[in-house]
């Protein structure tokens, strides 16, 4: 992998890790990638990391329709949920595939690096 995108990628690692948005088992995956950085488990780390950031980055279309559930509802209160379920719309015609709350908008960012960090 090519220094570049490596520092690229522990820097929007670092993002991740600060977002409260974050949810902690993407958080340990980001912690436990970082801390196999330059080690000979940095692959098989970096597989795991990318598969987690797979499962954990929230589709739009998810995001909207959880917004207006009553689970979501309950979850982020009436208001709010009624906020982010627009928003989502909005960002969704202007070509959004993901949420983007500061821990999607990170994982997003390292998946764009996917087929790089996966040399």
């Amino acid at each position: 992998m090519e220094q570049a995108v490596l520092d690229y990628v522990v820097e929007k690692t670092h993002e991740l890790i600060n977002a409260p948005t974050c949810s902690s088992e993407t958080k340990a995956a980001a912690k436990s990638w970082l801390d196999a950085v330059g080690t000979e488990s940095q692959k098989a780390e970096t597989q795991k990391y990318v598969q987690e950031l797979e499962q954990d980055i929230m589709p739009i279309d998810m995001l909207i329709a959880f917004a207006q559930s009553e689970k979501g509802k309950a979850y982020f209160g009436s208001d709010a949920a009624c906020n982010i379920a627009a928003h989502a719309q909005e960002i969704k015609a202007a070509g959004a595939k993901y949420c983007d709350c500061p821990a999607c908008a990170a994982v997003e960012a390292i998946l764009e690096k996917k087929a790089d960090l996966l040399k």
